[in-house]
């Protein structure tokens, strides 16, 4: 599997549509944001097939990982975990960021906290799916 920054927002979008939408039932308003235009995105590939996603947005000294996903069929090889880890060496690359910063589906909370990251903060509905906030240093 090979994971690079990539321009093809649509690709990124139709798999989070697949994951988000579809799977999970959020609704398309909080889905689609518009803040899409503004970051940087990350695409998963398994041979010329796009599997997963990732969208990162800078403000300041943090970066913000949003938008983590993983089609169904290849779930359980690791490839959410690198997608953190590439979200997070593309962070590094990024001037004067120092954080890392998420909101997390309340029930993945272990699997970031294997990757660094500390909760803060209640837990707090996002698309009627309870999360919570997460950071780590870069």
């Amino acid at each position: 599997m090979k994971i690079e920054v990539t321009g093809d927002i649509p690709t990124c979008q139709a798999l989070r549509r697949v994951v988000f939408i579809d799977e999970q039932g959020v609704s398309e308003a909080d889905e689609v944001d518009g803040l899409d235009g503004q970051a940087i995105h990350l695409l998963a590939w398994d041979g010329d097939c796009p599997v997963g996603t990732a969208r990162l947005l800078v403000k300041g000294a943090v970066g913000k990982i949003g938008r983590v996903c993983v089609l169904p069929e290849v779930r359980g090889a690791g490839l959410g975990a690198a997608l953190i880890r590439a979200a997070l060496e593309v962070l590094r690359g990024q001037p004067g960021v120092t954080e890392a910063y998420l909101g997390a589906q309340s029930h993945a909370t272990g699997f970031y906290e294997k990757l660094g990251f500390v909760i803060e903060g209640e837990e707090f509905l996002d698309a009627g799916i309870p999360h919570r906030h997460m950071r780590r240093t870069l």
